[in-house]
C-alpha cells in the first residue's frame, strides 16, 4: 500500500462534510476527533445551523471549523463551493457526503412535487456533489470519500418507494465510482445504515436492528480502518439484506417497513 493510500484512512486530519448539519455526519466527525483533533469544513444550506455545529465541534476539540453555504439543488455552485472549502483546509483527506431528505413514505406519492424534491436532493444533488468530490480528490492525488447511503436502496420497498429509489441510484453511482478510482490513491466507502434514530425519523416506529448516529459513526470509522468499500450499520443488516434480495416478490410486497 502506498503512503498516500495509507494516509487516506481515519487518520486524515482534514475533513470535508457535505451536509454539515447531519446528525450522522456530526457523530462520524466526533468519532474521528476522539483519536486526534481534526480540521472540518462544514457545507450546508443553513448557515445559522452550521454555525451551531461548528461551535459544538470546536468545543469537542476540532481545531478549525469553517462553514460554507450550499443547497444540494444549486448544481451550478457545487464545484465552486467544494473547491473553496478544500482550499480553505489546504486539501481534504476525508470527504463525507451526508446529504438527504426522507420525504413522504408509502407507494405512489400523493405529492408529486415533494417526491421530485427527494429525487432532486438525494440523487441528482447528492450525485453531483459526489462526482465533484471524487474529481477533486483525484486531482489532489489522495483521499477517502465516505458516502452515506441506506439499506433502503438495496431493494426499494412499498413503504418508502421514492426514498429507496433515490438511495439506490446514489449507492450505485458511489460503488461505480469506487471501482473506477480503484487504481488511484482515492477510495470510496459506502455506508448503508438501517433505521437510525435522528430528527429525520422522529415519530416513525423503529424496526428491529435500528441504530443511533453513534453506532453508524463507529461502523464507519471501523470501515475506514479496515479498508472496506461497503459497511452496514449494524453489521447484521448485511445478511438481512441478502435474504431480502432473494425473497420472491409476492412475499417481499408484504413487508410493511
Amino acid at each position: 500500500m502506498s503512503h498516500a493510500r495509507a494516509h487516506a484512512e481515519s487518520s486524515g486530519k482534514r475533513v470535508l462534510v457535505l451536509g454539515g448539519t447531519s446528525e450522522i455526519a456530526r457523530a462520524i466527525v466526533g468519532e474521528l476527533n476522539k483519536r486526534e483533533p481534526r480540521e472540518v469544513a462544514l457545507v450546508g444550506r443553513d448557515l445559522d445551523a452550521l454555525a451551531g455545529v461548528a461551535e459544538d465541534l470546536l468545543r469537542a476539540g476540532c481545531t478549525r471549523t469553517p462553514t460554507f453555504e450550499l443547497d444540494a439543488r444549486d448544481l451550478d455552485r457545487h464545484k465552486q463551493v467544494i473547491d473553496e472549502a478544500v482550499d480553505e483546509l489546504g486539501g481534504a483527506d476525508i470527504a463525507l457526503l451526508a446529504v438527504g431528505i426522507l420525504g413522504e413514505r408509502g407507494g405512489l406519492p400523493h405529492d408529486t412535487s415533494a417526491a421530485l424534491e427527494v429525487l432532486d436532493v438525494n440523487l441528482v444533488g447528492a450525485g453531483s456533489l459526489l462526482i465533484h468530490c471524487a474529481r477533486c480528490l483525484r486531482e489532489q492525488g489522495h483521499g477517502t470519500l465516505v458516502v452515506l447511503s441506506s439499506v433502503a436502496g438495496e431493494r426499494a420497498r412499498a413503504a418508502n418507494v421514492v426514498y429507496g429509489a433515490s438511495k439506490a441510484g446514489l449507492d450505485a453511482l458511489a460503488q461505480g465510482l469506487g471501482d473506477a478510482l480503484h487504481d488511484s490513491c482515492v477510495r470510496v466507502l459506502v455506508v448503508r445504515p438501517g433505521f437510525v434514530h435522528t430528527r429525520m425519523t422522529r415519530g416513525l416506529k423503529p424496526p428491529p436492528l435500528s441504530s443511533t448516529p453513534v453506532d453508524v459513526a463507529r461502523a464507519t470509522v471501523n470501515g475506514l480502518d479496515r479498508h472496506r468499500h461497503t459497511v452496514w450499520a449494524p453489521p447484521a443488516l448485511r445478511w438481512v439484506m441478502v435474504a431480502m434480495r432473494l425473497l420472491p416478490r409476492p412475499l417481499f410486497r408484504r413487508i410493511e417497513q
